[in-house]
């Protein structure tokens, strides 16, 4: 079982490994050439600008940094209660735009407190709405499959699966007409933000609600992205629950399998608590067999232990022995042949031994008295 589950993490490992390698050789041979490219139309830009107005590099660099600092400015305020509410949410949500970041200490220390406790939170939220959702979406495809007469209405994980990635694409579909409406994306670019945002990658190349100040004066735009993002991520959350279970369902026949050997193992074992061997007492004695010269021995019982020294019977460690112990056995001389003791892995294997040793002598003894 063991070597089953390396192999597949290994393979995991793996598959992931060349995954990324692919992925990096594909987006080498998309995006490096039109990079460059557009390197070198700014460059060219800069040359232009610098030459017509007689800019030094000292003076464009400024303007450069200038610029870039007031790009996170040209929606309004950014940390009005509207803003701020919109950036609490991508940090709870773990998308981290990038378009706004707190510039103060304490901001930045409440900042990482505030995360601390949101993102485990909202993780939680996500994950319980996504269950709620799968359960309702169950009950429906069973109502769906009796009504169609089926001849099993019940909610299968494929789906599941299939209702939640209708739903999902429904989601992002309907959010790329929203956006593409009030920010004037192209309908791709706006389905890119979408899948980028629901993902919580990320990017911030597309950020909503930058325009035309539309985080303080379009409210009913903020409230439609806002109920974007937190429903879309409890269906993408949906959906999770669902890989991450049936990916942790993969071994349940082994390990089911398992359980039902450890536990017909389990029948015949040394049991601490209540100081019993194979489920017999003083009460119940264990069973005792006797030889044609009169000498008990223990029957062998099963242990599950993963040591090799108490992987044998109570009888068969007294095979040296060679005085046999008949009904006019005394105690000591029982004592004297119990003295040879294999070496003890851990303190739990030798209370098993001394379970032993003193189960053997109530067995003895009873058999003696019958």
């Amino acid at each position: 079982m063991m070597k089953r589950q390396n192999v597949r993490t290994l393979s995991l490992v793996v598959a992931t490994i060349t995954y990324l390698l692919v992925g990096a050789a594909v987006f080498d041979a998309l995006e490096s050439q039109t990079e460059e490219a557009r390197w070198g139309i700014l460059q060219e830009m800069k040359k232009d600008l610098v030459e017509r107005y007689n800019i030094s590099d000292k003076d464009y660099k400024f303007i450069e940094a200038a610029i870039i600092r007031s790009i996170p400015h040209k929606a309004g305020p950014q940390w009005k209660f509207a803003g701020a509410f919109y950036f609490a949410t991508v940090v709870m949500a773990m998308i981290g735009y990038g378009h706004s970041t707190p510039a103060t200490f304490q901001g930045k220390a409440f900042c990482m407190i505030y995360a601390m406790v949101g993102i485990p939170l909202g993780l939680v939220m996500f994950q319980s709405i996504g269950e709620r959702l799968n359960k309702g979406a169950s009950i429906a495809i069973r109502k769906l499959k009796g009504f169609c007469k089926c001849k099993r209405t019940e909610a299968t994980e494929v789906n599941l699966l299939f209702a939640t990635f209708v739903l999902s694409s429904l989601i992002i579909t309907t959010g790329a007409a929203m956006f593409s409406h009030y920010e004037q994306w192209s309908y791709f670019d706006s389905l890119y933000y979408c899948f980028i945002t629901l993902t919580t990658i990320g990017f911030g190349d597309f950020v909503a609600l930058q325009n035309d100040k539309a985080l303080v004066m379009n409210h009913r735009y903020v409230a439609m992205s806002l109920i974007f993002i937190l429903f879309g991520l409890a269906v993408v959350a949906a959906s999770m629950n669902l890989l991450v279970l049936r990916f942790m369902t993969l071994d349940a026949e082994d390990l089911i399998k398992r359980e039902e050997e450890m536990f017909s193992a389990s029948q015949h074992v040394v049991t601490l608590e209540d100081e019993l061997i194979g489920g017999y007492s003083a009460l119940t004695p264990p069973p005792v067999t006797e030889t044609p010269r009169g000498k008990l021995i223990l029957e062998d019982q099963t242990s599950v232990c993963s040591c090799t020294c108490y992987g044998r019977s109570y009888s068969s460690r007294r095979k040296k022995d060679h005085k046999p112990v008949g009904h006019g056995s005394s105690s000591s001389d029982m004592a004297n042949q119990t003295e040879e003791r294999p070496v003890y892995c851990n303190a739990i294997c030798e209370r098993r031994e001394a379970y032993a040793v003193y189960n053997y002598r109530e067995a003895a003894q009873w058999k003696r008295a019958s």
